[in-house]
């Protein structure tokens, strides 16, 4: 049972190839050494991306010139479409075939933490860029390192209107301008403190005073922009930082501040507890894991060990409602059948991956705002969000060749947390393609 949970709780699901994993140190061990799924299957780095935005910007304005410059728009237009599906089959290739998928779960938990939305501009098609490069290569190591990584994104001042963000009584503030407050807002609510940690809005002015040098280049890189720098100190939770030359370590000193903060690491570690364990998760998990935080400086691999080691984790009722990614990660990974994502044009992607999962309500790479995605069980299982899920099922199912045996496939896809239901209905299908539909759409699968 504990090998099973781990798999489903912690993990990307169970899986034909791969034994589950034995306990809290093989899950552990997924994060350790290279990370082998994202060299596999990889996804097209930031700097790229932003080549062929800029290729797509020229193309648009010339695109009524004529004919061959219309056509040199929608190529350049289908590339960047073509990407951002791509994304999305590379990213369930990885879940799918990863020996466990803790790292996957963590760059999804993580992602959405830190979220961004699709969009124009610098995020047009390039969200998933900024996943692979700020987000996943950094779950494991110290959050200070994340949340830099992800807070200075391009990706992030983009989202965020960081670019627009200039000092009063800066020299370029003279000309006109003024501080937008939206980065540092977030930093502190959402991705740091958390909206009961302790700040006020002299905090939040303080900070986004601090923040108006980040910029973005015209190649899409995050830069340091002196001139608009609002000049003399800031004050953020009691500390002040800066003075009258700029400078963009103190930008990286005050997010090193909110990294180890206590209400940061009271904030983020109940986060993560609802996420993998409950929406109401145990008081003593999330105190624990916050004392771990304080012992460790924001160690990521040794907060995740705390919340593994708690009785909690192993407890056999499925609390947790899979998000409609990650179950298809897991029907894919269930029937190993995510190598033929391979052959597919991509047409079948958009249609059979990437539309559904905006009718089951996760549309990719578009979280609803700055916040991610909900976490509560009644956000993702309504009748609209079970009719797509059961549509999805249905069409999957179709599409596999061959379809398993599902009364060997309930033990495949959920071994001992296959409830008596949902056996009965793998014996008592008419046929195999009912039974394994009816294997993957019970609440033992859609659950963890």
């Amino acid at each position: 049972m504990k090998s099973t949970l781990a798999a489903i709780r912690f993990g990307t699901g169970l899986s034909p190839d791969h034994a589950p994993p034995a306990g809290a140190a093989a899950i552990l061990a997924d994060l350790d050494g290279p990370d082998t799924a994202a060299a596999t299957f990889a996804i097209v780095p930031w700097s790229a991306r932003m080549a062929t935005i800029q290729d797509f910007g020229r193309r648009r304005r010339e695109r009524r010139d004529g004919d061959a410059q219309m056509e040199a728009f929608r190529v350049v237009n289908r590339r960047l479409s073509d990407g951002y599906h791509r994304d999305l089959m590379q990213t369930l290739r990885r879940a799918a075939t990863a020996p466990v998928g803790f790292r996957d779960r963590l760059a999804w938990f993580w992602a959405g933490h830190f979220a961004v939305a699709d969009g124009a501009g610098h995020l047009r098609r390039s969200v998933g860029s900024y996943h692979d490069g700020a987000i996943r290569p950094n779950v494991s190591g110290r959050f200070a390192d994340l949340l830099r990584a992800a807070v200075t994104h391009p990706a992030m001042l983009a989202y965020l209107d960081q670019s627009r963000s200039i000092g009063p009584n800066s020299p370029r503030g003279r000309r006109g301008g003024g501080v937008n407050e939206n980065l540092a807002r977030e930093v502190l609510e959402l991705h740091t403190l958390g909206v009961d940690g302790g700040y006020d809005q002299t905090d939040v002015r303080q900070l986004s005073e601090l923040l108006t040098g980040l910029g973005i280049d015209r190649n899409g890189k995050t830069t340091f922009r002196a001139s608009f720098v609002e000049p003399g100190s800031e004050t953020v939770m009691g500390r002040a930082y800066g003075g009258d030359t700029p400078n963009r370590h103190d930008i990286a000193e005050v997010l090193e501040d909110l990294s180890v903060h206590p209400a940061t690491a009271r904030h983020l570690s109940r986060k993560l507890a609802v996420h993998f364990i409950a929406d109401v998760p145990p008081a003593d998990m999330v105190e624990a894991m916050a004392a771990t935080w304080a012992r460790t400086g924001g160690m990521l691999r040794a907060v995740y060990a705390t919340m593994l080691d708690h009785p909690a984790a192993w407890d056999p009722e499925l609390r947790k409602a899979r998000k409609p990614l990650d179950m298809v990660a897991a029907a894919l990974r269930a029937t190993g059948s995510a190598g033929r994502l391979s052959d597919q044009p991509m047409k079948f992607v958009r249609d059979n991956l990437t539309s559904p999962l905006e009718r089951m309500g996760q549309p990719w790479l578009r979280p609803p705002g700055p916040d991610g995605w909900p976490e509560e069980a009644a956000a993702w299982i309504t009748p609209q969000g079970l009719a797509a899920r059961l549509d999805w099922i249905t069409d999957f199912v179709g599409w596999l060749d061959p379809v398993p045996d599902p009364r060997a496939f309930v033990d495949t896809a959920l071994g001992p947390l296959a409830g008596p239901r949902t056996r009965f209905a793998a014996d008592a299908a008419e046929d195999r393609a009912a039974g394994v539909g009816l294997i993957l759409a019970s609440p033992n699968f859609q659950r963890r």
